[in-house]
């Protein structure tokens, strides 16, 4: 398993930053630049930093995990941790609102998402299933390796 990190402060500016960090750690882990599974996890980590830089206006910790499969395979995990308490909060945004889709948009991309408090803040996660994503063979998927106890968990 791969495992990187980086700190993000409390500025909107930083949600431009991590997306070039995100995309050059994809790169680096063999998922493939112009790959529409890399755009995928790319705007997942905008909706989970966004979401954490917005509405807590705290610094945040935003993980990549790379699961096991080898290059071409694998559960990709997106975390970001933050300070505040305050549980996720999904919406129902109408036509014309310029907020509220976040969670929406993870629930639609993400093979499963939740949360788990931490400390006195919480953890905001979501998984892809690169190989489902693929059309890998198989079809079964097994057991997340570093699957962490949910307090809540939405499936696609």
């Amino acid at each position: 398993m791969l495992q990187v990190q980086l700190e993000i402060g409390p500025d909107p500016a930083e949600v431009g930053r991590a997306r070039r960090w995100a995309r050059s750690r994809l790169a680096g882990s063999g998922m493939a630049v112009d790959e529409s599974l890399a755009d995928t996890l790319v705007l997942l980590i905008s909706e989970l930093v966004t979401n954490a830089v917005v509405h807590t206006g705290c610094p945040a910790e935003l993980r990549l995990l790379f699961g096991p499969g080898g290059r071409g395979a694998g559960i990709v995990r997106v975390e970001v941790a933050d300070s505040s308490a305050c549980p996720p909060q999904q919406r129902r945004a109408d036509g014309a609102d310029t907020h509220g889709r976040g969670l929406e948009l993870i629930d639609g991309l993400a093979d499963r998402w939740g949360w788990t408090p931490e400390g006195r803040g919480k953890r905001i996660w979501c998984e892809v299933d690169r190989t489902a994503a693929l059309g890998a063979p198989g079809g079964v998927r097994e057991p997340c390796p570093y699957e962490a106890p949910r307090t809540m968990t939405n499936s696609a």
